[in-house]
């Protein structure tokens, strides 16, 4: 990262932003090279914190960051926002608390960020009239599958407070469309994967303990499905729907997964023969959610992203793999993870 800490990595620049907020993250910080990589400026909000700690944009290129402006503060103030997306030409929303088991431990957190959060965002698009929101659902909204493959018409069934609380930024989104004009997008990834992802997920925690020697890996329940799409795809949909004229996107919702599922239990397996390692599990019950809570089975049907923008996934699970088991075998990578405990 630039020697300069400042709030602001740039000075102000010519060409008009876009804005990210969740820049910092996982899927956020993939989203922020996508865009920088299509010649687009990027405002990117991270939560602020006393160390001036920009999250993963910490390890992307200098001639990346030379077009972006790191603006530190928090979607659930009003003004932070406001002073995020005045005059940017779209804004994509992804910040949001999103693990499922401390949703149990601290849910009101969870809807002052994905609510609250949510609210202040649109509020801050609709007065400063900007051209586009993407706004950031999640697949667990739907619950354990009714109907596979699951289209977005499929009943919202929410099974954690996380999910519920997406839920309802997702309604909100959908009431300042009908209500207000406000031009908002939905996308609704499924399982997303790949470099940088934290370690309350299952890939990494696989990938993770066995690249720090372990070969017994510690796991909640195996028998869940899930549609694991790679990251730079989910990217790639953003993009989509963030570009697409507004006539084919705006004021809808869209699913962008892969249309493929595998069980949590085969995809031990998957990643012990990409690492040629045989694998042990050992179940640990405080890793398996309550009974009612668990969504036992999700698989993407992405027509409509599809139809409307023309996106599909361009990498298979092995090769989204690949290049995930590559990014932990780096130590350099793998030493920012906790691979001996339990990441909430």
């Amino acid at each position: 990262m630039s020697q300069n800490r400042s709030e602001n990595t740039q000075s102000p620049a010519a060409a008009t932003p876009v804005a990210v907020t969740g820049a910092e993250g996982f899927i956020g910080s993939h989203l922020v090279e996508a865009l920088v990589a299509t010649g687009q400026r990027v405002r990117a909000m991270v939560q602020y914190n006393s160390f001036s700690d920009f999250g993963w944009l910490e390890t992307l290129p200098q001639d990346v960051l030379s077009e972006v402006e790191v603006v530190l503060g928090d979607v659930r103030d009003p003004g932070s926002v406001t002073g995020l997306v005045k005059g940017a030409e779209a804004v994509y929303h992804l910040a949001a608390l999103i693990a499922i088991p401390y949703s149990y431990r601290a849910p009101h957190s969870y809807v002052d960020t994905n609510v609250t959060g949510t609210l202040n965002v649109l509020e801050a698009v609709r007065h400063l009239e900007i051209p586009r929101l993407v706004h950031t659902s999640t697949s667990e909204t739907y619950g354990t599958a009714q109907t596979v493959p699951i289209t977005e018409d499929h009943p919202i069934n929410t099974q954690s407070p996380y999910a519920a609380s997406k839920a309802g930024g997702d309604r909100l989104a959908d009431s300042y469309h009908a209500s207000f004009g406000t031009p908002v997008v939905t996308l609704r990834p499924f399982n997303t994967f790949g470099p940088r992802q934290s370690m309350r997920a299952v890939i990494p925690t696989v990938i993770g303990q066995v690249a720090a020697g372990e070969r017994t890996v510690t796991l909640g329940d195996l028998r869940p499905t899930r549609d694991f799409t790679y990251v730079k795809d989910t990217a790639a949909a953003f993009l989509a729907v963030g570009t697409a004229p507004a006539a084919d996107v705006v004021g809808r919702t869209f699913n962008a997964g892969t249309g493929g599922e595998i069980s949590v239990g085969d995809l031990v397996a998957l990643v012990g023969k990409l690492m040629d390692t045989d694998l042990d599990v050992c179940e640990d019950t405080q890793r398996v959610r309550p009974a009612d809570s668990e969504v036992m089975r999700l698989v993407c049907d992405a027509s409509r992203l599809r139809a409307a923008t023309g996106w599909a996934p361009a990498h298979s699970l092995e090769e989204g793999l690949e290049h995930t088991i590559a990014f932990f075998r780096d130590p350099a990578n793998l030493a920012r993870y906790k691979t001996d405990i339990y990441n909430v």
